[in-house]
């Protein structure tokens, strides 16, 4: 099976489970491209410094000085789980795109050329539209870090803290023009523990989520998989924080890390 992963440079936790991913693969699985959009952790495209700022003013010093020392680790002192080293790690290649928009025609035909049978996003950033989605044999799947229809939209783990869940989760689904809003294929269901802090659910779903795609890949594989309906209007949508929200995450005792 030929596979395009798409995915964002995001250098605080995806990569070692990206890492995991890769080498959990079934043999017959080809990873035959990889792209790599620019992060933007705020939902939209915004220069460096703009995601920075931003970062500073909703969740505060403490917060920022923190992420601040784990991006310069990431990039220039342990870089071994960035995004580009561990497709080198596998021998991968990087799909550059020749314009931002995935869904340009230039895109689409050098998607064409490698011929995917499935393309899979995790944490992609873009919304896909129907030429792309139409594109390979058995469609696009996402991964998303809550339990849909619940929590569609950005950071689910801080909304399921804040909100004193007991429980999360990651679906897998096949991806329409909507924003989380296609059939499910899978769902792992994931227990909040009372200290859990947001770094540790992060990265409690991260893992499930891996784990989650080489289900689903399996599933799509032997074309032998029921879906779950992804009634929207029982669910909900959440934007990024704002100061306020993190104010009164940490009032209900909530942590970080």
């Amino acid at each position: 099976m030929r596979i395009i992963i798409v995915t964002q440079d995001e250098p605080f936790y995806l990569g070692k489970h990206i890492d995991y991913l890769f080498c959990s693969l079934p043999a017959w699985v080809n990873i035959c491209g990889v792209v790599i959009l620019g992060a933007s952790p705020f939902g939209k495209a915004e220069s460096f410094w703009k995601r920075a700022k931003k970062t500073l003013d909703v969740f505060g010093l403490v917060f920022f000085l923190r992420y601040s020392s784990k991006y310069i680790k990431a990039k220039f002192i342990d870089r071994r789980f960035l995004i580009k080293n561990i497709i080198r790690k596998y021998g991968l290649d990087e799909i550059k795109l020749p314009t931002e928009d995935i869904n340009a025609k230039k895109c689409l035909e050098l998607f064409a050329n490698f011929k995917p049978d499935l393309i899979i996003s995790i944490m992609a950033n873009q919304i896909f539209r129907k030429d792309i989605l139409s594109l390979p044999k058995y469609g696009c799947i996402n991964l998303h870090m809550a339990l849909l229809p619940k929590y569609r939209g950005l950071m689910p783990t801080f909304w399921a803290l804040k909100n004193n869940e007991k429980e999360t989760g990651v679906s897998v689904f096949f991806m329409d023009e909507g924003v989380d809003t296609g059939e499910i294929l899978i769902q792992k269901r994931i227990p909040i523990e009372t200290n859990d802090s947001l770094e540790v659910l992060i990265n409690k779903t991260k893992k499930a989520g891996m784990d989650a795609i080489l289900e689903a890949i399996n599933l799509i594989k032997s074309c032998q998989y029921n879906t779950i309906k992804n009634l929207t209007e029982k669910g909900s949508y959440y934007t990024f924080p704002t100061k306020n929200d993190v104010r009164e995450f940490l009032c209900v005792g909530k942590k970080f890390w």
